[in-house]
């Protein structure tokens, strides 16, 4: 089996890219990152280690923040010479080489090329996919030779070849073994090569792990801090490292009411008797000299009588009187139940690092090393309204075709319950000047504003003709389920300026979106750490089958629970519609069925989301 860990990922780079009238198609711009951005986003997560082989344009690709590798081979020999300086520089038994204009690689491309060169004990696997011939109806293979994992050791056979003046992706290896490995998706292989393939890939929707990837991108911690009382710091976000004033604890204390001793003194296969010399309680240190042959009566955090190492709990003393106790062979091993100076925390060490949400078990941390401020981010602005002409607020007369707002109520408590300031703006109607006069206002107030329905493609939606006169949006749809219409960007306005986040209208489809793209985007502005707004994902068995199509990410709300023998399962709350809200309630997780992901037969393992301390 060939581990991740194994295969360095490589994006070609490094031709000169003239079709598109530009030396470098791969930092042309997709949702507002380049092309090559795209592609180390879907390959990162496949591979160990990443490289990027360019020539001309490397400072460019340096600022990805990883190794860039040039050509060895002169006159930009196309991707054979990437190829070429991969496997010279890659430091992994095995490589894995990608085009840089190939934003929609298989997320499994990795995997499934390793084993196919593992069945066929091959040197080299490549993919391939079936077209129709046109002229016989037949499929046909057609291979993808640049889609390429191989072995590092091949390097030679690439030198040779080289020096024979040859430059064929397609012949290169020779006499090495080739496995072919057969993928469905034949648009995954494609690249960008005009103009009207990048507009028609734009207009397609973005992926989901690239959305969380452009909104990680994009924000950054707000730069005021507080310093608080310790009291007042419950579920803020520190804003410094705290170093430990003290060792915690400051003494070798005990972890038992018993007897402190030399552990020296507990070996043999007899009965061992001990003098009493001291009673020594919590937070009053012993004043009598504890020698060998002795011990000291001890409370659970009292301080250890010098020399002492073991603690005989109360419990295990065979016989105890006023001035001497009897203890039974190896009733303990010497060291038992003694805690250590610093075994918590020791003086100078970092206690909590900047990033941490401060919740109960923090307050007490610091409380403990006697610190009684912290510097924390100040609280996130958020301002947040619902756009609708069919939407009326609580206590309204609900007219023919009008519905009550619950995404506002939704956001309210998703928005406080994450620890944000928020602005509730009401509803604003489907009207271009209301709309510019809600965003302007809360540009003003806010860090990051919220809407909840029109960004939909409706004749109503009046969203994208306003930012494009207040600011610039990076995306404004995502290949998920519920809440493929999203929009993302920022707006300025007299000055100000604001984080934008159009969030769909449809009330499930605002849960998932910001449960999944907004929440993890709000916690970095906060300043919280990166592990804070993962969400964990744990495997659950399918109870019955779910239908599913590959190409998009889906969240469908679950229930899990146990069979019979006690086996973890889970199943859909029913009808998946993105406007039956009632579901959430019923729910206790949500199905993650990622993009490459089709039909789940009942029994296969699926990603879930618990909702306990989520909702």
């Amino acid at each position: 089996m060939i581990n991740k860990h194994d295969i360095t990922g490589l994006i070609l780079a490094g031709g000169l890219g003239t079709r598109m009238g530009q030396r470098d198609k791969g930092m042309l711009p997709l949702h507002g990152q380049p092309l090559a951005r795209h592609v180390l986003q879907r390959l990162a997560p496949q591979v160990g280690q990443l490289a990027i082989s360019a020539n001309e344009h490397a400072g460019d690709y340096a600022r990805f923040g990883l190794p860039v590798w040039q050509d060895a081979l002169p006159g930009h020999a196309g991707p054979l010479a990437g190829l070429h300086s991969g496997m010279r520089h890659a430091a992994t038994p095995y490589l894995l080489t990608v085009p840089c204009d190939s934003p929609l690689l298989p997320p499994d491309l990795a995997a499934r090329l390793a084993a196919g060169l593992m069945e066929n004990d091959a040197d080299l696997a490549i993919a391939v996919t079936e077209e129709l011939d046109p002229a016989t109806g037949s499929a046909v293979r057609r291979p993808h030779p640049v889609f390429c994992l191989v072995k590092t050791s091949a390097l030679s056979q690439l030198d040779a070849y080289l020096a024979a003046g040859e430059r064929r992706m397609r012949t290169w290896h020779g006499p090495l073994k080739l496995a072919e490995v057969l993928f469905d998706d034949g648009a995954a292989f494609g690249n960008i090569n005009t103009p009207d393939e990048l507009a028609d890939l734009q207009a397609r929707g973005l992926s989901v792990p690239m959305a969380q990837a452009i909104l990680a991108d994009s924000v950054a911690p707000v730069a005021d801090i507080e310093e608080l009382p310790l009291p007042q710091a419950l579920e803020r976000i520190l804003a410094a490292d705290i170093i430990s004033p003290i060792s915690v604890p400051a003494h070798d204390n005990s972890a038992m009411d018993g007897y402190a001793l030399y552990g020296a003194d507990l070996g043999g296969d007899t009965a061992v008797t001990l003098t009493v010399v001291d009673t020594i309680l919590a937070g009053r240190p012993g004043t009598v000299k504890v020698g060998r042959g002795q011990c000291a009566r001890i409370m659970t955090g009292a301080v250890m009588p010098d020399g002492c190492d073991s603690v005989v709990p109360q419990e295990l003393v065979l016989q105890a009187g006023e001035t001497s106790i009897t203890l039974a062979p190896d009733c303990i091993r010497p060291g038992d139940n003694r805690r250590f100076k610093g075994e918590d925390l020791m003086q100078g060490k970092p206690a909590l690092l900047q990033g941490k949400r401060l919740g109960p078990a923090e307050l007490g941390l610091l409380a403990s090393l006697g610190i009684a401020t912290v510097p924390v981010r100040r609280r996130l602005r958020v301002a947040f309204f619902s756009t609708g002409d069919e939407l009326r607020s609580l206590g309204e007369p609900l007219a023919a075709g009008c519905i009550y707002d619950s995404n506002r109520y939704t956001l309210l408590g998703m928005l406080t319950r994450l620890g944000c300031e928020v602005l509730d703006m009401g509803i604003v109607k489907d009207n271009p000047q209301a709309l510019e006069a809600a965003l302007r206002g809360a540009c003003a107030s806010a860090d990051v504003i919220i809407t909840s329905g029109g960004v939909s493609s409706g004749a109503a939606d009046f969203t994208r003709d306003i930012l494009a006169r207040l600011g610039d949006v990076a995306f404004w749809q995502i290949n998920m389920r519920p809440g493929r219409p999203m929009a993302f960007g920022r707006i300025a306005s007299e000055g100000d300026t604001a984080l934008l986040l159009g969030l769909p209208g449809n009330p499930v489809a605002v849960m998932a979106t910001f449960y999944f793209l907004a929440r993890p985007a709000l916690q970095r502005m906060m300043g919280a750490d990166a592990n804070a707004s993962s969400l964990p994902l744990l495997q659950v068995a399918a109870q019955a089958p779910i239908r599913k199509k590959r190409g998009r990410t889906e969240y469908q709300r679950g229930i899990v629970g146990r069979d019979a023998d006690g086996r973890q399962h889970v199943r859909v709350t029913g009808a998946q519609g993105s406007g039956i809200l009632r579901s959430m309630t019923q729910a206790n997780c949500m199905i993650v069925l990622h993009e490459g992901q089709g039909h789940v037969a009942a029994g296969d393992l699926v990603d879930v989301v618990l909702f306990h301390g989520l909702m």
